[in-house]
């Protein structure tokens, strides 16, 4: 390791005084003009993560569904899956070194994390299309050559396909061909296999209408679409042609505001979705014959393919086990539906795709979705190879169809991270299969009415929670508020906990009626502010 080469470079990307962030699910987010030392520091930390891992390592320049203005990053570890926690702690210690400490913090990660510096690093790059990324991009790419690493730069990718090109790389072409081209053809060729198995009935081409939130997702999928033409016509709107990214529109401002996007025209019954700006996360919605507008979220998703996925199990005859992952936000209706009507198991973990994904592992096929549309399906290796062997092996003509199915699904999902893309996919071929409408798929169960609230808190951290986040176990009192407030409505819950970013807590709360969830909302606000340290304007009922 070159020290001088390294400070000589970092005084080029030098940190601004002061400035302390912390490496979160979401990896480092701020404005754009903050980060350039963070995104030279995390080329040098990616360099090590790949000699140690002896992998390659992706870093992917966005910042997801935030602002324009705003940028990030993430790195990717070598089964597209996201950072280990332990070096999650080396890039907050990394990106808060003062300048002269620098090279002394480079070598405490290197000595902690066992890394063998004559061990060779390869890294990949991509970002999203913000202003601000790639130049970015180029400062990652300094901070990977000056130790030494090699890298490739893919430019614009969705968050996604990056990880899908670093877990093709690190299987050595097994998992597929780490090339946008290798994306578009695994995924569309799974997709228009699958669909062929619907009947023809129905309504013939099928339409999907994609709010893109102005992001990477628009152009991606314009090269995509021709891929899967015969199946499923997409018609792409905020696309990035003028609008700003997630101004007004993607999945994060849907789901938010309960209402759809602007730049798009919904007729009634029409079925509508939109991506965030990395294309992570994807929501439906369409309006009813009445104008309507309904949310069909990530709980409705999980539902949706589970029930799917149990049917084709079932004919197989196998004891593959199947689990659903949510986290406290899940609504309890799905909850319900999930355990009751379709008897399929439902975990509750903590908030952050990293805990749902980490359980997800635990079986044999594991859904996870959070509410805000975030999500995927996992197969473990040993599911996979028996149902491809199935496949291949069965022979009465009913199993073999369905073992056939699932090897297409498997095929479909990017099992690397959550994947705007390749849920639609899924999504599409499940409804044209199940010859399902929009509306059938909303109607699996009425979501219960909910409230999320915020209350600005001196420090977040005066509270503390256990049971997957449901239960305040600080400050005293609280919980027990909480329950006796719980006791007064139909149906109804309530949960509280920090933000973990910022001095906010966050209130959820869900009953049997609208004006019930919105008053259990406020009073548990209400008793957060006086039990919690709330600052400024007391909560307020009708918020």
């Amino acid at each position: 390791m070159d020290l001088d080469a390294v400070t000589k470079q970092s005084a080029l990307h030098a940190k601004p005084d002061g400035l302390t962030l912390q490496y979160g699910t979401a990896g480092f987010r701020t404005k754009a003009e903050h980060l350039d030392h963070v995104m030279f520091r995390m080329g040098l930390l990616a360099v090590l993560r790949s000699k140690q891992t002896k992998s390659t390592i992706g870093v992917m320049v966005t910042a997801s569904h935030n602002p324009e203005e705003d940028n990030g990053v993430k790195l990717v570890d070598p089964l597209g899956e996201m950072l280990a926690p332990s070096w999650e702690e080396h890039a907050t210690c990394l990106a808060n070194a003062e300048e002269q400490d620098l090279p002394r913090v480079l070598v405490d990660i290197g000595e902690k994390a066992a890394v063998n510096l004559h061990q060779d690093a390869f890294v990949v790059i991509a970002r999203d299309t913000r202003p601000s990324s790639e130049k970015l991009s180029q400062s990652v790419i300094d901070g990977v050559t000056v130790l030494g690493g090699q890298f490739h730069d893919y430019g614009l990718l969705t968050t996604p396909q990056l990880h899908y090109m670093v877990y093709c790389r690190n299987t050595s072409g097994q998992y597929g061909k780490a090339t946008i081209e290798g994306y578009y053809q695994k995924l569309s060729a799974a997709f228009v296999e699958l669909t062929k198995q619907a009947s023809c009935s129905g309504d013939g081409q099928r339409t999907l209408k994609v709010d893109c939130a102005n992001g990477i997702g628009a152009l991606k999928l314009r090269e995509m679409k021709h891929y899967f033409s015969q199946g499923l016509s997409v018609q792409l709107f905020n696309d990035g042609t003028k609008g700003k990214l997630n101004h007004l529109c993607g999945a994060d401002f849907v789901k938010s505001h309960q209402k759809p996007p602007q730049g798009i025209e919904m007729k009634s019954n029409e079925r509508c979705c939109s991506f965030d700006g990395d294309a992570d996360r994807i929501i439906y919605y369409y309006h009813d014959a009445d104008g309507q507008f309904h949310l069909v979220d990530g709980d409705k998703i999980a539902a949706l393919i589970s029930s799917f996925l149990k049917e084709p199990l079932l004919e197989i005859g196998d004891s593959l086990s199947l689990g659903v992952v949510q986290t406290a936000y899940a609504n309890g209706s799905s909850t319900r539906y999930l355990e009751e009507v379709m008897k399929v198991p439902v975990y509750c973990t903590k908030t952050g795709v990293k805990h749902l994904h980490h359980k997800a592992q635990e079986f044999d096929i594991g859904v996870y979705f959070e509410a805000n549309g975030h999500g995927t399906v996992l197969f473990s290796k040993a599911a996979e190879m028996k149902i491809k062997q199935l496949a291949k092996e069965l022979e009465e003509d009913k199993k073999r169809k369905a073992a056939k199915m699932l090897e297409n699904v498997i095929d479909l999902f990017n099992q690397a991270t959550g994947d705007a893309i390749s849920d639609m996919l899924v999504i599409e071929a499940i409804l044209a299969l199940k010859g399902l409408t929009v509306q059938q798929w909303d109607a699996l169960y009425t979501d219960l009415p909910n409230r999320q609230l915020k209350v600005k808190v001196a420090d977040r951290q005066v509270i503390s929670t256990t049971d997957a986040e449901r239960q305040a176990v600080k400050p005293p009192g609280l919980q027990e508020a909480i329950n006796e407030l719980v006791k007064k409505y139909r149906l109804s819950r309530a949960f509280v906990r920090p933000s973990g970013t910022e001095d906010i807590v966050r209130v959820y709360a869900e009953a049997d009626s609208q004006e019930n969830a919105d008053s259990l909302a406020y009073e548990v606000s209400l008793a957060v502010f006086q039990l919690a340290g709330g600052i400024g304007e007391r909560p307020q009922p009708g918020f």
